[in-house]
C-alpha cells in the first residue's frame, strides 16, 4: 500500500511562500468552508481527490481550533442540481461509499452547531442568505477554505471582497484542479483582493469569545 505524503511537494512550495504567523481576532470572524461536502463524482477528479484528502485533514484541525475559539463555522454548498434536497440529504450522498470524495465529506462532516448555506452557482453570496446571516453573526473577516480554489472559492472571495469583508486565506486548506491554478487563484486573492495568506497551523486566534447564542 502506498502511503501519501501529508503535504505533497507543491502544497509545500505553497506553505513556504505563505509563510508567517497570522493572528486572527475571534469576534467578527467566520470560517467558510466552500463545497469542502462533495462526491467529486467527474471525470479526471482522481488528481483533486488525491490532493482534497489531505487538505480536509489539515481544515479539519483548523475547524476544531476555530470552534474552540468561538469562530463559527459555515459550510457553503453547491446543491448539485437537486432542488429538492436540503443539507442532510446532500451530507448523506457525499460521504456514502460510491463517492470518490467520500473521505474528504467524512473528516469535515458538519456538527449541529455549525451553519450552512446552499448556492446555485460558483459564488458563495450569488442567490443565497450567506449576506444575511454574516450580517446577524456581525461578521466582519472571513477565513476562506474549500474547493475548488480558482473557482468557487475565488468567485466567493470576490464578492467578499466587494462587500468590504477582510479576507483571511490558509493556503493549505485550498485546492484546486492542479496544483498552478491554486497558486494562481491564491495569488489572486493575495494581490488583487487584499487578502491575508499564510497557513492553517500559523493562524491564530485572539481576543475573547463572542457572546453569541449558538
Amino acid at each position: 500500500m502506498t502511503v501519501r505524503p501529508a503535504v505533497s511537494a507543491d502544497v509545500q512550495t505553497q506553505l513556504r511562500r505563505h509563510s508567517g504567523r497570522t493572528a486572527v481576532p475571534v469576534r467578527g470572524t467566520a470560517l467558510l468552508l466552500i463545497d469542502v461536502i462533495n462526491d467529486l463524482a467527474f471525470a479526471g477528479s482522481e488528481v483533486l481527490v488525491e490532493q482534497a484528502e489531505p487538505m480536509a485533514m489539515r481544515l479539519a484541525a483548523l475547524k476544531r481550533r476555530a470552534t474552540a475559539a468561538g469562530v463559527p463555522s459555515i459550510y457553503i454548498n453547491d446543491n448539485f442540481g437537486q432542488w429538492r434536497s436540503d443539507f442532510r440529504r446532500i451530507v448523506a450522498h457525499c460521504t456514502r461509499r460510491a463517492a470518490p470524495g467520500r473521505l474528504v465529506s467524512r473528516r469535515l462532516r458538519p456538527t449541529a452547531r455549525d451553519y450552512f448555506v446552499l448556492k446555485p452557482k460558483h459564488s458563495g453570496f450569488f442567490d443565497t442568505t450567506l449576506d444575511t446571516l454574516l450580517k446577524a453573526l456581525r461578521i466582519r473577516r472571513v477565513l476562506l477554505t474549500g474547493i475548488a480554489g480558482n473557482i468557487c472559492v475565488l468567485f466567493t472571495a470576490n464578492d467578499a471582497y466587494m462587500r468590504e469583508l477582510k479576507i483571511y486565506t490558509p493556503a493549505d486548506c485550498i485546492v484546486s484542479n492542479t496544483p498552478a491554478d491554486n497558486e494562481h487563484a491564491l495569488q489572486q486573492i493575495k494581490t488583487v483582493l487584499k487578502g491575508t495568506l499564510s497557513t492553517s497551523t500559523q493562524i491564530t486566534f485572539n481576543g475573547p469569545r463572542p457572546n453569541r447564542a449558538q
